[in-house]
């Protein structure tokens, strides 16, 4: 054959048998004795042996497999205890399923992956931007978001209002805001949105710069909490805040004219006012003493003619 060589082994591995000179791909000397596969008891003899050294006794019996599942189970059971801050409420599932509230302290629920407890932050403060994004530093200049900020007033102006909803979880009903809301802040500034347009969208874009900026605030606030209840969101709507309430930028220069402009009419009007108040009256007077003139006039010339008479 083409791997026969001088030396007389029998396979391109090298020579073969029981001498022990053997090489093979697999590691010097090849199958111990008669060349046979290494036996398979013999392995599980040595892996009991070192196994021996975990099982109490050092038996690998009934009793030691028995003391080794428990120990397992121990240490599984003892993972569904957990702690609740001050902050958080417990939510306890078992297969997915709501199954209670733990409060502050230590508590239980069964473990992984029959068990599952979550914990949010109830009395933590966030916050939702609608119309503008502020800077990660909080320093700067903020970004306006026109699609949002954007909204038509009741005499047909439009009006460009920045402003954000501080909110929490509803320490009531944490469950709601776990399960039903899994986009809290879209779905928070999506009914913000909706709630500002509808308010405003019943008020004159006059009221809306001038006077009732804490009533607009207030209204939208009330139609966010009962909105958000009706979703069962779980969460409490603490205050409305407007950032700012202006003309649109393409003409807010014009917007600012014509205001000036009426205000320049309010003021002659009230001027004119206060003129024809304090003029008529003096006409009036002048005229009943001029009345009052001509009557005495009249009485002393017929007292004259009669007394010529």
């Amino acid at each position: 054959m083409p791997w026969s060589n001088q030396s007389g082994g029998g396979g391109p591995w090298g020579q073969r048998g029981g001498s022990g000179g053997g090489k093979s791909p697999w590691g010097s000397g090849g199958p111990q004795g008669n060349g046979s596969p290494p036996d398979l008891e013999d392995i599980l003899r040595r892996s009991q042996d070192r196994l021996k050294d975990f099982i109490p006794g050092g038996s690998m019996g009934g009793r030691g497999l028995i003391v080794l599942l428990l120990g397992v189970i121990a240490v599984w059971l003892l993972t569904g205890f957990y702690t609740v801050r001050p902050n958080e409420v417990g939510i306890n599932m078992i297969f997915g399923r709501y199954d209670g509230q733990s409060s502050e302290g230590l508590s239980y629920n069964y473990p992984y992956p029959i068990g599952r407890v979550i914990k949010p932050n109830v009395t933590a403060q966030q916050r939702v931007e609608v119309g503008y994004r502020s800077t990660p530093t909080g320093q700067g200049r903020a970004r306006d978001v026109i699609e949002e900020s954007l909204m038509l007033t009741a005499d047909e102006n439009i009006v460009d209002i920045d402003f954000d909803a501080v909110w929490q979880i509803n320490p009531a009903r944490p469950q709601d805001y776990v399960f039903n809301l899994q986009n809290p802040d879209g779905t928070i500034k999506s009914v913000a949105e909706s709630a500002m347009r509808e308010v405003i969208g019943r008020r004159n874009i006059q009221a809306i710069l001038t006077t009732e900026q804490a009533s607009v605030a207030q209204e939208v606030r009330q139609i966010m909490q009962e909105a958000l209840d009706a979703y069962g969101a779980g969460v409490l709507i603490n205050v409305v805040q407007l950032q700012a309430v202006q003309p649109p930028s393409d003409v807010r220069q014009a917007f600012f004219d014509v205001n000036a402009a009426q205000q320049d009419a309010v003021r002659v009007q009230n001027e004119a006012g206060a003129f024809a108040s304090r003029v008529v009256p003096e006409a009036r007077g002048e005229a009943a003493r001029t009345v009052q003139q001509a009557e005495g006039y009249r009485e002393q010339s017929v007292a004259d003619a009669t007394g010529q008479a």
